[in-house]
């Protein structure tokens, strides 16, 4: 008998679950998170006078590189297409705002992907902020959505 986690086999040991057999179906996920920051933090993204340089642009690139390394990063998270990736970041007068949303056509789907892809664009903006504000953190990395595959569509009731 499997054991009711499907990363476990019966002994209680991790195992990629096997998706051989599942048919590929449009899939995505969209995720959030935030990194908080000073007041003088906020308007330096504003203003775009970050020494680093463009913030939200490399945080963007990052979180889309992000949502294609996941298998690399993740060990038990399959190799699957990524079709799609679309981080958007706004800067709010708390810090940054950033959501991403996954596509793909698989077997599996995509919520770690992008779950990774908001926390590596957040790790990415505290990285090009760090120097001027050693407080900024992230904060609520959240699963927003996720469609397709055979559970169908799940959104979180708070967002």
């Amino acid at each position: 008998m499997d054991h009711p986690l499907t990363h476990l086999d019966s002994s209680g040991h991790a195992r990629m679950v096997d998706v051989t057999d599942k048919t590929p179906t449009t899939r995505s996920a969209t995720a959030a998170g935030r990194v908080l920051t000073s007041p003088e933090t906020v308007a330096l993204l504003r203003d775009g006078t970050v020494p680093k340089g463009d913030v939200l642009a490399v945080a963007r690139i990052a979180g889309i590189q992000a949502a294609k390394k996941t298998p690399d990063l993740l060990p038990l998270a399959h190799v699957i297409g990524v079709h799609g990736a679309v981080v958007d970041l706004v800067v709010t007068d708390a810090g940054v705002d950033i959501t991403a949303t996954v596509r793909t056509a698989d077997r599996t789907g995509v919520e770690m992907e992008a779950l990774t892809s908001v926390s590596v664009a957040a790790l990415t903006v505290i990285d090009m902020v760090k120097g001027r504000d050693r407080s900024a953190h992230m904060t609520d990395i959240r699963l927003l959505e996720k469609t397709g595959g055979r559970s169908g569509t799940w959104t979180r009731e708070d967002s």
